[in-house]
């Protein structure tokens, strides 16, 4: 079965193309949840019209199902509540520091 450490670890490898942060730090991940082979995840991205989020919701399917003991991943896109700066976390918050970006 795979662990949500595996997943996590996943997610931090798929960057938002626009933004030099990956999109777990972001904040982007609003749940994932795992039941029996399968994952569930339910995120949102930075803005409504962001003209890669099928791009992104596709490939967060396509690396989780990658993962060992995963049948099948299941990621919707939602947009309530609205992201914003303060659902990222302080590692996504430094890294855009490190940017120039003042967070």
């Amino acid at each position: 079965m795979v662990k949500k450490e595996d997943i996590i670890k996943v997610l931090k490898e798929i960057y938002d193309p626009e933004i030099p942060v990956n999109i777990y730090d972001l904040g982007l991940i609003y749940a994932l949840e795992i039941q029996d082979d399968k994952v569930y995840i339910r995120m949102t991205l930075t803005a409504p019209g962001c003209p890669l989020a099928g791009y992104l919701q596709e490939e967060v399917k396509r690396r989780i199902e990658e993962l060992e003991g995963v049948s099948e991943a299941h990621v919707e896109v939602v947009w309530e509540p609205r992201w914003n700066v303060n659902m990222m976390t302080e590692e996504g918050k430094e890294a855009l520091r490190a940017f120039g970006f003042n967070i």
